[in-house]
């Protein structure tokens, strides 16, 4: 049986844990000074980008995304900054929704599901 392991873990919840080969990441927020869907859809991905990095994976290896907006109208500006994230040929099966988000700051949250390289 494979060991659970925990990343960055708070007194609230884990930053990812990861269980039989796969990486399950918590809802990556902005963290930077970005007040835009361009700004802050790059600040998430490259948090998804280094949490995959610790736990053994990479974006070629997402095998679900969930992206939640505060306001959908802001659809194609974080498309924009996606599209340019993804790997050509490895674009993940991806969910988006409108959704009340944590702070009224945030434009975006992502979810990421991913698995480990062997």
């Amino acid at each position: 049986m494979t060991a659970l392991q925990r990343l960055h873990v708070g007194a609230r919840y884990s930053e990812a844990s990861i269980f039989n080969g796969v990486v399950y990441l918590a809802g990556m927020v902005p963290e930077g000074p970005a007040t835009d869907i361009g700004g802050q859809t790059a600040d998430v991905l490259a948090q998804v980008d280094q949490r995959l990095q610790e736990a053994g994976s990479d974006r070629t290896r997402i095998l679900r995304a969930q992206i939640y907006l505060a306001d959908i109208a802001d659809m194609a500006g974080m498309n924009a900054v996606w599209d340019a994230w993804v790997v050509p040929g490895h674009a993940p099966p991806r969910a988006t929704v409108q959704a009340a988000l944590g702070q009224p700051q945030w434009k975006i949250e992502i979810v990421v599901t991913a698995a480990v390289k062997n």
